[in-house]
Parts: structure tokens; sequence; C-alpha cells
């Protein structure tokens, strides 16, 4: 702390800080040499001798020893800020009504750490008062601790002063998501979180809980017959710098999944909570903000593909089942019409009433077609006209069926 040293001459008062971290392995630097060296095994001797070598392996940096850190290290963001305050009176005099207040000054707002606001009756001398505090950093940037004590000369004065401690806590993890909406209304979220601290990480929990519309899969682990098995391994060590990739699926609850017109409106998807520990098991927490994705813009009506085949025969009717949705705030009357194309041939009535559709409504649609060219090809040709608007919506490109020959040639 930096104390003005004319006011400090008069303070029976002496305060220290520390940060309460985790220790650290020893390292030291092996010294070596060949036996024809003029040294010969001296320096050998001498490392086996040392207490913070491991016996066998002399020559590794790491030992097996702890050590108090050196300095106040680096703080990020989620982890818990510890600290240890101690009041030494130094002087002579016993002094009373002795009172240690900490409090934490962040960008947005003052935090009191102070375990217990009471005051201590009196302290003699060579006495200390101590204190620790705890802290979950929950912002980025400059932090400062402010510590004052204030306190009663035995001649009836009230005296006070206070010590600063300025401190920056840093981004831990890059986070970003990207979303996939399907046809089915699932919604996928890719979340690619990156290591950005100079130290491993082991990624104890990356889950996201999802809004209230939603359930959730997470499609991270890798089904087997007993149990299921991580894709990152057992081991879950992110290096510094290296990005992970985490799928999550999202579907809509029952109740939700009829009401496409609330559904489709739906941005607020979930949020990420990310648990992880460092060095000797120092754990930090971050949970992002809601994550919200584009909705999708689906028009007046919407269509999407319950069931059709992956692969169909070459000129053999085949069936699919489409389901046509209201999502317009009007009822609609539509008619179906079918046009074929160089590749695809509707089988049916092509005009046809499918009657009244309420908003948000829903209704399934059996159609049957055949292909006359083989390959992958794309099932295009649908239209819906709204008979009150006398609008026409389009559909081409729903989706590609693979065609093949049933009939196979014989080679002579």
């Amino acid at each position: 702390f930096d104390l003005n040293q004319n006011f400090h001459s008069y303070l029976p008062f002496e305060e220290f800080l520390m940060r309460l971290t985790k220790p650290t392995l020893f390292t030291n630097m092996p010294v070596t040499c060949e036996d024809r060296d003029l040294p010969g095994d001296l320096f050998g001797r001498l490392m086996k001798e040392d207490p913070c070598t491991i016996k066998g392996a002399e020559a590794l940096m790491l030992g097996e020893m702890l050590t108090l850190p050196q300095n106040f290290g680096n703080i990020f963001l989620g982890e818990t800020f510890s600290s240890y305050i101690s009041v030494h009176n130094d002087s002579s005099q016993v002094v009373k009504d002795i009172l240690v207040k900490a409090d934490l000054q962040t960008s947005s707002q003052r935090l009191n750490l102070s375990a217990s606001n009471n005051a201590v009756t009196e302290l003699k001398p060579e006495s200390c008062v101590d204190d620790v505090i705890h802290h979950e950093v929950k912002e980025i940037g400059t932090h400062i601790l402010v510590c004052a004590v204030s306190y009663t000369t035995q001649a009836g004065e009230k005296l006070y002063f206070r010590k600063f401690f300025k401190f920056q806590v840093l981004k831990p993890l890059d986070v970003k998501t990207k979303f996939y909406n399907a046809e089915t209304d699932e919604v996928f979220l890719e979340a690619q979180i990156q290591n950005i601290t100079t130290s491993s990480m082991f990624m104890e929990k990356v889950s996201l809980e999802p809004s209230m519309m939603y359930n959730i899969a997470e499609l991270n682990t890798v089904e087997t017959e007993d149990e299921g098995t991580s894709t990152f391994g057992k081991m879950s060590y992110l290096q510094p710098m290296d990005t992970r990739q985490y799928l999550y699926c999202l579907k809509p609850k029952p109740e939700f999944a009829e009401k496409a017109g609330i559904i489709k409106g739906v941005t607020v998807i979930g949020k990420l909570d990310i648990v992880w520990k460092t060095n000797l098991g120092e754990r930090g927490r971050l949970q992002t903000s809601q994550l919200q994705r584009m909705a999708p813009g689906y028009g007046d009506v919407r269509l999407s593909l319950e069931m059709i085949p992956d692969t169909v025969n070459l000129e053999e009717p085949f069936d699919i089942t489409c389901k046509i949705t209201n999502c317009s705030e009007r009822t609609m009357d539509l008619v179906l019409e079918m046009c074929n194309t160089c590749s695809i041939h509707w089988c049916g009535v092509s005009g046809r009433q499918l009657g009244k559709v309420s908003p948000s409504a829903s209704l399934a649609l059996p159609l049957k077609l055949l292909s006359s060219v083989q390959g992958l090809q794309s099932i295009s040709g649908l239209r819906l006209t709204d008979s009150f608007l006398k609008r026409t919506y389009e559909y081409d490109d729903i989706a590609q069926v693979c065609v093949v020959c049933p009939y196979m040639s014989r080679e002579s």
C-alpha cells in the first residue's frame, strides 16, 4: 500500500494485506555435466542431496515441494478473490473500539466484504485484529479494495485511516455461439469456448440451461453399451489458447410445439453455465447472459416435411407427408396446385381445396409422386393459394431424394 509517511508517524497501527491463493509446485534449475568434466559427479551428488528434487529424477525442473506465491498473480472473472487483512497495534498504548471495514469498489458498485461489522472493544500493544474476506468476481476491469480502520485512543480521540489496493480482473474464456434453425422447429446451438489464460483448465461442466419453452439434448457424448463417453475424452483439459466446440439440440415442449405463432417468435434460447478448475483445484464459474437467436422467417404459410423416404425406385410412386401451418393472424382458405418438373411428377388432382386453416393451426397433407430420372432429385413444384387474398405461395427445393434403378444389368 502507498501511505503518506508523515501521517503514518502518528498512527499506532500497521495494516497488512495478503491475497490468499493456492501454492505452486517448486521448480529448480538443474545443473549437470559429464563425468569426464572437471566437476565429475559433484553436481549429481548435490542434486540428489537437495530435498526439493524428485528422487530418481533429479534432472527434472518440477519438484515435489510446494512454494507460497511470490506475487499477487492474475485474477479472472468467475473466480473467488480471497484476502487476509491484519491490523497490528505496534504502539505501546491500548486502543479501543477498533473497527476494520473492507469495501470493494468496481466500475459499477461498491461492496462491503467485511465478515463482521462489530467493533473490537480494545487492542493491546503487539496484538492484531484479523479478518479474511471472500468475493466471487463478477465484473471485468479495475477493482479497488478499500481497507478502512477507525479506533479511539486512550485520550478519547477518535482516529481513522484508509488504505487502497488496486488490481485488474481479466477475462478467462472467449465464448462464441452459432444457431441453426431446423425445419422441425428444433434449434441447434454450437458453443465455441476458448481458453485465453496462460494456464491449463480442467473443464468440470459446460451445460446449457434452456428457456421454459424448450427441452434440451446434449450432443457431446458418444453412447456405448454401458454409458456415454465424452467426445473430449476422460481428461477434459483445455490448454491455453485452445478452442473446444459444444453442441446442443433444443426441441419445443409438447405444449408449445403446435403453437406455430409462439415458437416462431421465440428468440431467447437459454444460457450457458461453465465451471472449470485451474492449478491446484482453484474453481471458477461463468454464466452467460440469455442467448438469443434470429427468429426464422416463415412468412404467412409454412410448409415442412413430416415424412419422406431416403431412397426410392425409378418410375415407382412413393409417398411423402407435408405439414402446412398458418403463421399469420387471419384465417386462410387454401388451394393446392402441383406443378411437374423435368424429373419429378406429382400423382393426384391439382387445384384441390384444402379448406380453411385458422391462425397457428396446422394440417397434414399426404402426397404421392414419382421420379423419371435417377440420382439425387429435388422435390419442387408445390403452390398454395389463399382464396381470400388471391395470394400464391411457391415452394421449391423442399427436399432431396435419392432415386435408384431397381433393375441390375447382367454383364456376360
